[in-house]
């Protein structure tokens, strides 16, 4: 795949692609992969990953870094990742505080940008035969299935946090499956997405004060440790998976987006708006807290809308806001294509 070349404009989009892939992993059941797909980048994406190879790392030990650069599609990737942790510590702060806030909106603005990537992707596939809606069903099975599941307890052993690592980028290459939300089936969403993220942020804090006192508090530094093998497992899951999907996607192109698009819709379970969050409580009752004082979320009980109440016609409204998001989206794109 030839590497496109890019305005000034297109680069600054790309950053903002990037925020919103940060955003949409960081929140459990959305998934920053559907953010690729629709954007119209996610083939790139994984083909650029999957040049993150053997002969890459020759490259690099051979100090060629230019040749690297060019090679992984450097110029993209670096963009993305950029927006990314720039989400990380920012966007996806503002969408905590909206959710915590105003939490039947977020999540049905979320509800009605899936359904808008839905019918994006869905009007734009023409292969429809016994085998594509064979695997549709069977994506959508199991991306229902997933969110009602009920979440395991919280392990710190580093083999399971690495092992998390590998699963909770999904989100990323494989649109419609949410790494956050697997994170929390596993227990270990707020320990690698929370306290870790903590730490890490107190840290840099302390050290830009001149404060290394952390050294010798084993607490932090074990966080930090977590934090690393979760990293290096979602740098490995990255990898990995990109070359699964680069194969899949060439040889198997129909059958893996019947597949991803089962995926998409089954995860509207997840991000049904209309639904009470449940919590880690003790055993007098009391809510358990993570290290930065907020309520854990073990998981969701989900109900019908009351079609007398005002709320649930101005959610309805922001389903409807989240499926424009999307069609100005298809829109935009189609008019760029033209242009180009």
């Amino acid at each position: 795949m030839p590497q496109p070349t890019r305005t000034i404009l297109d680069r600054f989009f790309l950053f903002i692609k990037g925020l919103a892939m940060g955003a949409a992993n960081k929140v459990p059941g959305v998934s920053g992969g559907v953010v690729a797909f629709v954007a119209g980048f996610y083939e790139e994406f994984i083909y650029s990953l999957q040049k993150i190879n053997g002969k890459a790392f020759m490259l690099l030990i051979n100090g060629r870094f230019a040749s690297f650069y060019r090679y992984v599609n450097g110029r993209f990737l670096s963009l993305l990742v950029l927006g990314m942790l720039v989400s990380y510590f920012s966007v996806s702060k503002i969408l905590d505080f909206f959710i915590e806030k105003k939490e039947l909106y977020v999540w049905a603005a979320f509800f009605g940008m899936i359904i808008g990537s839905i019918i994006y992707i869905g009007k734009g596939f023409k292969h429809w035969n016994r085998t594509t809606v064979i695997a549709f069903v069977i994506g959508m099975s199991v991306g229902l299935s997933l969110s009602f599941l009920d979440p395991a307890r919280e392990n710190d052993n580093l083999w399971f946090v690495f092992f998390c690592g590998i699963i909770s980028v999904s989100g990323m290459t494989l649109p419609g499956l949410s790494g956050s939300f697997i994170l929390i089936l596993m227990g270990n969403y707020v320990l690698l997405l929370v306290d870790s993220v903590n730490a890490l942020y107190d840290t840099m804090t302390e050290m830009i004060r001149g404060d290394f006192s952390f050294i010798h508090n084993q607490e932090r530094k074990h966080m930090l440790l977590i934090l690393s093998v979760f990293t290096l497992g979602s740098a490995t899951g990255l990898v990995t998976l990109s070359h699964l999907l680069s194969y899949v996607l060439k040889h198997f192109k129909n059958i893996t987006t019947a597949i991803l698009l089962g995926f998409i819709t089954g995860s509207l379970g997840v991000v049904w708006p209309w639904k009470k969050t449940i919590y880690r409580t003790g055993e007098n009752g009391e809510f358990i807290r993570d290290s930065a004082g907020d309520r854990i979320i073990i998981n969701y009980q989900r109900y019908l809308p009351d079609l007398q109440a005002t709320e649930t016609w101005v959610a309805v409204l922001y389903i409807l806001l989240g499926i424009s998001i999307l069609l100005w989206l298809d829109w935009y794109g189609k008019r760029n294509n033209k242009n180009g």
